[in-house]
């Protein structure tokens, strides 16, 4: 029972498809804590915290390409250690 917290920034078409909900809908049936926010750039930010396996759940989740409406090219992940650690899942 590990505890992992990661960023993921997912590239493709993520924005304006109902991505960050669908991905927030995802975690909390996991139960994994954090964010998913859109950038500049147009990809999506993920902050994902909880155990290990839940966390790894919901970034497979985000590579096999998230919600139907979305087309996810890429995903490039790390470990991230938050400040604060975050408390329920947030679209902001």
């Amino acid at each position: 029972m590990s505890v992992a917290c990661v960023k993921a920034w997912v590239h493709g078409r993520v924005q304006g498809v109902g991505f960050r909900y669908s991905t927030q809908a995802e975690a909390k049936t996991l139960g994994v804590q954090g964010y998913a926010r859109n950038l500049d750039d147009g990809s999506v930010e993920v902050l994902a915290c909880g155990e290990s396996e839940q966390v790894d759940a919901l970034i497979s989740w985000l590579k096999a390409g998230g919600p139907r409406s979305a087309r996810v090219d890429q995903v490039l992940v790390e470990p991230h250690q938050p400040a604060q650690p975050p408390r329920g899942f947030t679209t902001g």
